[in-house]
């Protein structure tokens, strides 16, 4: 089956969808030209609505050409249709179709960066803790020094004394 230029003869892209265009109603607008394979509008991840275009795959080349010969600049709720053969690109998700990849590559994507922004919440979180623990022991610990130097202050002082006072002693004996 000869492509020309990697274009699909038979699947074609619908843009202009207005926001209430589903699946069977683009199904039901495009099954009089033939039989239908597929029909599919992306959706956008964020809103779970689809992204104002669908692509719809007939069976046969011919159908699809006059399916778009009658449907470019037709109207379907209010809002103007675009209708062109689909690039492959756009289907199945090339850097170059900013249409679509299927939906699925989106809910990948979206999945990993949910996972990645919930670790990177988790590892902040941790990172809190173990700097929180680590102030606390240092705190602790400058504490117990402070307690320690209060106390051998007390001994030195008292030791002090005690010394003054046996001299004091001595010398009153003498």
């Amino acid at each position: 089956m000869a492509m020309m230029q990697g274009v699909q003869k038979n699947t074609l892209y619908v843009g202009g969808l207005a926001e209430e265009v589903n699946e069977s109603i683009l199904h039901a607008a495009f099954i009089p030209f033939g039989d239908i394979k597929d029909v599919k509008t992306p959706l956008d991840q964020a809103t779970q609505k689809h992204r104002s275009f669908g692509f719809v795959t007939f069976l046969e080349r011919d159908d699809a050409a006059s399916a778009m010969d009658n449907m470019d600049g037709a109207e379907l709720y209010g809002r103007v249709l675009t209708v062109n053969y689909a690039l492959p690109e756009r289907i199945k998700g090339g850097e170059q179709g900013w249409a679509a990849q299927p939906i699925w590559a989106d809910a990948d994507t979206w999945f990993e960066r949910q996972q990645q922004e919930e670790e990177m919440r988790r590892i902040e979180a941790e990172n809190r803790a173990a700097m929180q623990a680590a102030e606390d022991l240092h705190r602790k610990q400058v504490a117990e020094q402070r307690e320690g130097e209060k106390e051998e202050e007390t001994e030195t002082r008292d030791d002090a004394m005690a010394q003054a006072e046996a001299e004091v002693l001595q010398q009153n004996n003498h």
